[in-house]
């Protein structure tokens, strides 16, 4: 069973940078064993193609505006993360949303698929991350941790 844990995000624009600070928490504070891939995908969309070779399950990490308050998180599986990217809730949805698309053309999109996003307060450009975005960051973690889990996944 092979697991990517993907987290997309641009460092340089303040919250948008959440998913990718998640990816970098987990890997620095809770090891994964062998078999789950961190991925700090950055902003690289259809780049990261090649990174769904084998892979069977999918959980992505990212900063979304769904109109909550900044800092709520929010979860989205399998069809909804498509259909959720088509109401524009990621700055990165268009990268998002082509790579799910051009993975399921391939027949490469992996069999289960898990967002985490945490709703921004700020995409200025900037590297600290909002005082909401920043409180829940632990949380988003914790959710990831958990998503894990409910695979059998636990740090080493």
């Amino acid at each position: 069973m092979s697991i990517l844990v993907l987290g997309i995000g641009n460092l340089i624009m303040s919250d948008d940078g959440a998913g990718v600070r998640a990816v970098e928490l987990i890997r620095e504070l809770h090891p994964l064993p062998a078999g789950v891939t961190l991925l700090d995908g950055g902003t690289l969309g259809l780049d990261l193609l090649p990174r769904f070779d084998g892979v069977d399950r999918l959980l992505v990490v990212d900063a979304i505006d769904t109109g909550a308050p900044a800092g709520t998180l929010v979860r989205l599986e399998g069809e909804d993360i498509p259909t959720a990217l088509r109401t524009k809730v990621s700055p990165h949805q268009m990268g998002l949303q082509d790579l799910l698309a051009v993975a399921d053309l391939q027949g490469n999109l992996p069999g289960e698929m898990v967002l985490w996003g945490i709703q921004y307060c700020s995409v200025e450009p900037g590297t600290d991350l909002s005082a909401p975005v920043s409180r829940a960051l632990p949380l988003l973690v914790d959710q990831v941790l958990a998503e894990l889990a409910a695979w059998g996944i636990h740090p080493v």
